[in-house]
């Protein structure tokens, strides 16, 4: 899979070219949207990770562009910006995902996985896990058909335990994600909270799996 990666954070480019690299994807790094836009021309690509903020212009700019074309590559949008109204204008203006930095590794390769999947199959947001449904893009989960209101926290724990189905996660890397508190993760026992929030509210206990000593999983 191809990756093209814009990003003018050179050092934080570097790990994620890394990261990318390590698991087996080809990515290829530009820092403007000029140079981006020659490689997005030049080469066949799956996905876009694309930084909002760049050296001339805006990657969302660069986005309306590739999407006015009809082109329905998989994007993904990168940005220091959490208000909820720039996320719905990233969504609107073409990206299928939007993370908010500073973002975990893991949550990063859970998205890539997501979309590119997504890519190589029906392109579809919804996730399905016994009579558990979860629709990535509205952010709702349901169990036979009626919705179950979750919290932004506790949607993405079982998001990112949906996405990463039949592998074991440890509580360190759930709180890497939820909290972005690296200095409390250690001490932390907010994940056993979710989880139990999570299994009350979908009154599906057996859905999330405890491994003892190392953290929990969805199987199926």
């Amino acid at each position: 899979m191809n990756i093209l990666l814009i990003e003018d954070d050179k050092l934080l480019a570097d790990q994620i070219v890394k990261l990318l690299k390590k698991e087996r994807y080809d990515c290829d790094v530009c820092y403007t949207i000029s140079d981006a836009t020659l490689a997005y021309e030049e080469n066949s690509y799956q996905l876009l990770l694309v930084d909002w903020n760049l050296p001339d212009g805006s990657g969302l700019s660069m986005l309306h562009k590739i999407r006015k074309t009809g082109d329905k590559i998989a994007v993904i949008m990168l940005s220091g910006r959490e208000s909820v109204e720039e996320r719905v204008e990233a969504l609107d203006g073409g990206a299928d995902d939007y993370l908010c930095k500073p973002y975990s590794n893991i949550e990063l390769l859970a998205r890539v996985r997501a979309l590119l999947r997504r890519e190589g199959s029906q392109k579809t947001s919804q996730l399905q896990i016994g009579d558990v449904k979860i629709d990535l893009s509205k952010r709702e989960v349901s169990v036979k058909g009626v919705e179950i209101e979750l919290t932004y926290k506790e949607f993405e724990l079982l998001e990112v335990l949906a996405l990463h189905k039949n592998q074991v996660l440890s509580r360190y890397q759930l709180s890497e994600l939820l909290t972005k508190d690296f200095d409390s993760i250690k001490s932390s026992n907010i994940i056993d909270a979710h989880v139990k929030n999570i299994r009350k509210k979908l009154n599906r206990p057996e859905l999330i799996s405890t491994i003892r000593g190392v953290g929990y999983s969805i199987k199926g």
